[in-house]
């Protein structure tokens, strides 16, 4: 199988295992980038843009990477933060009036950053045209009550994570979240990354392959189950593309994935100028919960916005400044402050294995054993 980009001799590690990958069956087509202090030192890609093994990956392919869409909109927030014009301590209330009511007026900007303020879901049935229609689900995570004390446990916010921070972006800047983060972030700091995405982008994008065999069983410690609202199938519709879904629905690469997250592991640099302050990325660090995920089931430790290392969490490093998430089927973002290292891994064919998919755990032990030689 042959691989396309560059890879530094450090970093062939990373590249051998990329490609026996995709060599292996294991992927179809995927792309791997690592970023040290800012700069490319492996971006790869490689195999299949289709399911029928037709369409070479392309430089340029992007694809839907799930819930790595949460790291861009936590990314929203402390820009916001930054500029100081949110605080990530204030009540949502204070951003968003009509969210106050039903017991919510102690959630605060960090329970929806770190997945404590019980509102993993609807209180109602959802389609994939309600969580298209921006308005109806807004206003009825307004209307209802929290499943838990807010910021006493954490409880993956799946798909109401994006929409409750995407809401009070939309409230204090007047831009919708999608709108926001192409303006003021991806496209200054020109990145293909995209939530929402414009029909001009169309011919780029390779669909989701759907994974095969069963689903694992859920975890006997999931104390509030969450319905499952979209199919992989799903998200090969224009609606889906098109609408501003920012828990799931951002599209890119890994290319895209590391060069804008690197802003966070260098410290708020960019290559010309600065996004975020030092103190904002620190602020990443603090926990917000650290115990079974009472929607998820496993052990996780939540900062804002991401998931941070801990020694029974599914992404564990040795350095205490490393913050994480995947997208469901197994992308993988990682952040290592203290090494200034991302890792970023996308990929076109689902698994039921989520952040312990081998694929992506293979690709963060290269790349650490490669940062070492």
């Amino acid at each position: 199988m042959e691989i396309q980009g560059n890879c530094s001799d450090q970093f062939s590690a990373v590249r051998e295992v990329f490609a026996d990958s995709l060599r292996s069956g294991a992927d179809v087509g995927a792309s791997v980038a690592i970023y040290v202090d800012g700069e490319p030192v492996v971006d790869l890609w490689g195999g299949y843009a289709d399911q029928e093994c037709m369409q070479p990956w392309q430089r340029d392919t992007i694809t839907n990477v799930w819930s790595i869409t949460k790291t861009m909109t936590a990314v929203c927030a402390l820009v916001l933060a930054d500029r100081g014009e949110l605080d990530l301590s204030a009540p949502v209330a204070k951003y968003w009036p009509e969210f106050g009511i039903a017991g919510k007026d102690r959630v605060e900007i960090r329970h929806l950053l770190g997945h404590t303020a019980g509102l993993p879901d609807w209180d109602q049935p959802m389609t994939l045209d309600d969580l298209c229609d921006w308005e109806k689900v807004t206003t009825l995570l307004a209307r209802q009550s929290p499943r838990w004390e807010p910021g006493t446990e954490s409880g993956y916010h799946r798909f109401t994570h994006g929409f409750l921070l995407g809401e009070v972006v939309r409230r204090v800047c007047r831009q919708s979240i999608g709108a926001f983060f192409a303006d003021q972030i991806a496209g200054p700091l020109d990145v293909d990354f995209h939530i929402g995405l414009a029909a001009e982008h169309d011919h780029r994008v390779s669909d989701g392959i759907p994974a095969t065999g069963p689903a694992p069983a859920a975890s006997p410690r999931v104390a509030i189950p969450v319905g499952a609202y979209v199919t992989v199938q799903d998200t090969w519709s224009t609606r889906w593309r098109r609408a501003e879904i920012p828990a799931a629905a951002g599209y890119g690469n890994a290319r895209s994935v590391a060069a804008l997250q690197s802003v966070l592991a260098s410290g708020g640099q960019t290559p010309t100028s600065r996004l975020l302050s030092e103190a904002t990325c620190r602020a990443v660090f603090d926990e917000q919960s650290h115990g079974t995920d009472l929607v998820l089931g496993i052990p996780l430790r939540f900062g804002m916005g991401y998931a941070l290392n801990a020694d029974d969490a599914p992404v564990s490093t040795t350095n205490p400044q490393t913050c994480y998430w995947g997208g469901r089927g197994g992308s993988l973002i990682v952040n290592d402050l203290d090494a200034r290292m991302t890792i970023a891994y996308v990929m076109n064919q689902m698994s039921n294995l989520g952040l312990t998919d081998p694929r992506g755990q293979r690709i963060l032990q290269a790349a650490y054993k490669s940062l070492t030689r």
